[in-house]
């Protein structure tokens, strides 16, 4: 299997992560036009299923470095697939109260509030499980990435000065509880892997290929109940069904599954680079996707448009942050 053997090469992958992380929601704003997010969220599954499969039996099959995928999951123990399930689930949870937030109160508000709270308490829990880095830098960036959050949501306060919209208070609660559920997730996914040995992984862990492909069967079995409450009773507006799911034109669904595709590609990368960089690193750097969120929401989708003046400054304020603490976030893994 493809494996990552410099500490420059693991940080170039966590920005890729950063990016695909940061991105995958432009296509749900896409298929916003005219497709539910409930419906939408079924064809994103469905992409990270699909890049799961194809990434397993690629890069995690080739070479003469580690388990093939087939050996590897035949190997696997099954407490460590429980725990990669599990990871699947909470994330899927985290997940759909992100994508309902985005829905509500756009990418750049929910992304800044929810994956910046995951960023920030994802760091600590995966460094106290493993700590690897070195610490005063680590959390300094993680506190300027906090501080970054905090002004992120003065500004959307001043945007929506004057203002009684309870649907984007409710969109800022989602993201404030997908941020806390999506903190846990990948420490679950690297509980299953030996984080130490990609090479020569110990006898009933699994390599990062196998883990991913497993945590998307947790996301799927999942989804079939998370989203179909969702379906029958949505957190905005009115139910849907599953028979306007099928009735979506191709490039609809296409359009979700390259959604989940965007984000697989960037969990398969953060997994892969977790054993150089360590699982804190590389998780904090992945979720430096909410600075990428918050540039594609300010100046591409203009959710920030016709806000007072004073707003404009706040947000360059946030964007520095998050920079200079995602700097420091790199250098502490050197």
């Amino acid at each position: 299997m493809f494996i990552v053997h410099d500490y420059f090469q693991a940080v170039f992958f966590c920005v890729i992560t950063m990016l695909c992380w940061g991105s995958w929601a432009n296509t749900q704003k896409l298929a916003s036009k005219n497709w539910r997010f409930e419906l939408f969220y079924w064809d994103y599954v469905l992409g990270i299923m699909i890049f799961s499969l194809l990434s397993a039996f690629t890069f995690g099959s080739i070479g003469q470095e580690g388990r093939g995928f087939v050996a590897d999951l035949q190997q696997a123990e099954w407490g460590n697939i429980r725990s990669a399930i599990i990871g699947g689930i909470v994330f899927n949870a985290g997940n759909i109260l992100l994508s309902a937030a985005i829905a509500i109160a756009g990418m750049s508000v929910a992304f800044p509030v929810g994956v910046g709270i995951a960023l920030v308490l994802g760091v600590l829990i995966n460094y106290m499980t493993a700590p690897k880095g070195d610490p005063v830098l680590l959390f300094v960036g993680v506190a300027l990435v906090m501080v970054a959050i905090l002004v992120n949501a003065w500004a959307y306060k001043l945007k929506s000065a004057g203002t009684t919209d309870k649907a984007n208070t409710k969109g800022i609660v989602l993201a404030v509880l997908a941020g806390i559920l999506m903190a846990f997730f990948y420490r679950f996914i690297a509980a299953s892997m030996d984080l130490e040995n990609f090479v020569s992984p110990e006898l009933g862990k699994m390599t990062p290929y196998t883990a991913v492909f497993i945590f998307s069967v947790g996301i799927l079995l999942s989804n079939l109940l998370f989203n179909t409450i969702l379906i029958n009773r949505p957190f905005v507006g009115n139910p849907t069904s599953y028979a306007t799911y099928f009735k979506g034109g191709f490039g609809t669904h296409l359009t979700g599954i390259l959604g989940g595709i965007i984000w697989g590609v960037g969990n398969s990368l953060n997994l892969i680079a977790a054993g150089k960089a360590g699982p804190a690193i590389s998780y904090g750097l992945g979720q430096g996707a909410t600075l990428v969120a918050a540039l594609w929401g300010v100046f591409i989708w203009k959710e920030f448009k016709d806000s007072p003046i004073n707003v404009n400054g706040k947000l360059a304020m946030m964007f520095l942050l998050f920079l200079v603490g995602l700097g420091l976030i790199i250098a502490a893994g050197q």
